[in-house]
């Protein structure tokens, strides 16, 4: 039974940060474990009964199509929305609203890995206030403080200074009501959460499992030994 709920991945980044791995492949294509980034992903939206997946495309673009074609072999149907420049976060979900429609739609990024089961968020539909459902885990060792605080019940908080709380981990379930009103172009997302924050309707729910920013070479090759066992 496929569930109705859509699913974006950002996967339009140059990767900067990883180079000289990105010069010839995109980040979300680099393997760990033996598997290019982007097919942990798919394969668990696929499991979480997702049917219909959003991949913004720009850097080496036609690379991660060619890779993950209209998804058929993980019973998927990919969409891809094509940036000429890597539109940012929030820039990108902007572009690819016609492709994601107007009900809520999870958000992943591209460069990370994560056991989060995408079933939790198709279960549990935004609240009335919510614009957005933050997934939160612990904090890694490169940015030991976090990102935001969460209350008892589950509102995303602004961190009070020299206060850790949890890191945002990249993947989310949110309302296309979060980008209306911006006008098309490079735009990130933070100063969306801030405002959603400050309005009392930014949500989150922790995750306890395994997640990886693969943000350097380094922790590249640090999660690909993991997940090989070596």
């Amino acid at each position: 039974m496929t569930t109705g709920v859509k699913a974006m991945i950002f996967a339009a980044g140059v990767g900067e940060r990883m180079r000289p791995l990105t010069d010839s492949m995109p980040k979300p294509l680099l393997r760990v474990g033996g598997m290019p980034l982007i097919e942990y992903h798919l394969r668990a939206l696929a499991a979480a009964d997702v049917r219909e997946v959003v991949i913004n495309v720009s850097h080496l673009a036609q690379q991660i199509m060619e890779f993950c074609g209209d998804g058929g072999r993980w019973g998927l149907s990919i969409a891809y929305s094509t940036e000429e420049t890597p539109l940012e976060t929030a820039g990108g979900i902007l572009q690819a609203l016609p492709l994601l429609g107007g009900a809520p739609f999870i958000i992943a990024n591209g460069d990370v890995w994560c056991d989060f089961d995408f079933a939790r968020l198709v279960r549990r539909p935004l609240r009335p206030r919510e614009l957005a459902r933050l997934v939160m885990v612990d904090n890694p060792p490169q940015h030991p403080l976090g990102d935001f605080v969460l209350d008892a019940e589950g509102w995303v908080r602004v961190r009070p200074q020299k206060t850790s709380g949890y890191t945002y981990a990249g993947i989310g379930l949110y309302s296309p009501e979060i980008v209306a009103g911006l006008q098309p172009g490079k735009l990130p997302l933070r100063p969306l959460m801030d405002r959603a924050i400050a309005d009392g309707r930014l949500g989150g729910e922790y995750h306890d499992g395994q997640w990886e920013d693969v943000g350097t070479p380094q922790r590249l090759a640090d999660l690909d030994a993991m997940l090989s066992g070596n």
